[in-house]
């Protein structure tokens, strides 16, 4: 079952989910052992590992290694959206059968480790790579949506045109730098710094025209410790402290003897019985 441009870009569905990503194409003549299931998302390192392991076989006789600098994954997506038709033709045809992509690649792809790397393998299996490196022109940023486009048109039509000389005995490698995406950066409002003294407004006045004032003022006159509600609920407190004091003296001054309890047991409280 062929594999399409869309589905090896799956994950690609929002066109600017990372600001230091870019995408990676290889596609061969020559049947490739691509792993079934792969993330969307690696670093270049994982990806120049996996493109190493694909060739290490030497697959074909011819390579091409392109270079398009700010290409986005939604540029190269299968079907209509698809801005480098040419390219997606191909890789969409029955010549191609072996596959492998990836739709974000985070960090910098350096297409001499792929050259340098290609030629040793094809060499250690005794068969000498042709190699044909294509350096396509920089992409415009999308705020230059029509200059964008035009290149980008332009662009596939020369690798369209190179890829029409090959004998169909190729491998293709197209690798960009991280795309050109601003990140977004949050504005956030300087706080407000609220001077809680007291009656020093004089010298928050010479901080804001740049003149530093000290205030040597006794720290009874600076601040204000005692206001009129501290002041009259002390007061209170003092009186009822004062009511507190009187009852507690009261009820300790009370003094019953010990036989203000005893029964009566002489002659008249014999008489009171009667």
């Amino acid at each position: 079952m062929q594999l399409s441009i869309a589905t090896t870009l799956l994950a690609c569905t929002v066109v600017h989910a990372f600001s230091d990503s870019s995408p990676f194409v290889l596609f061969s003549t020559s049947k490739l052992n691509t792993p079934e299931k792969y993330d969307q998302l690696q670093t270049s390192n994982q990806v120049i590992a996996s493109a190493k392991e694909l060739l290490s076989s030497c697959p074909t006789r011819d390579y091409v290694i392109v270079s398009q600098p700010n290409v986005h994954a939604a540029d190269i997506r299968d079907g209509s959206h698809c801005k480098m038709r040419s390219l997606c033709d191909t890789i969409a045809s029955r010549e191609i059968q072996g596959r492998f992509s990836v739709a974000e690649v985070v960090g910098d792809l350096s297409t001499h480790s792929l050259e340098d790397y290609v030629k040793e393998a094809c060499a250690a299996k005794g068969k000498v790579a042709g190699i044909v490196k294509v350096d396509l022109t920089h992409l415009p940023s999308l705020e230059h949506k029509d200059k964008r486009e035009q290149i980008l048109a332009s662009n596939d039509d020369q690798l369209g045109l190179m890829l029409d000389t090959l004998e169909g005995d190729y491998t293709l490698v197209m690798v960009s730098d991280p795309n050109e995406f601003k990140a977004y950066q949050p504005d956030f409002i300087e706080p407000v710094h609220m001077d809680l003294k007291r009656g020093d407004f004089g010298s928050q006045e010479g901080k804001d025209s740049g003149n530093t004032t000290y205030d040597n003022r006794p720290l009874f006159v600076k601040y204000q410790f005692f206001t009129p509600g501290i002041f009259v609920a002390l007061i209170a407190l003092i009186v009822m402290l004062s009511i507190l004091g009187v009852g507690l003296k009261a009820l300790g001054s009370l003094e019953v003897s010990y036989g203000a309890f005893d029964k009566e047991m002489g002659p008249a409280a014999q008489k009171k019985q009667q």
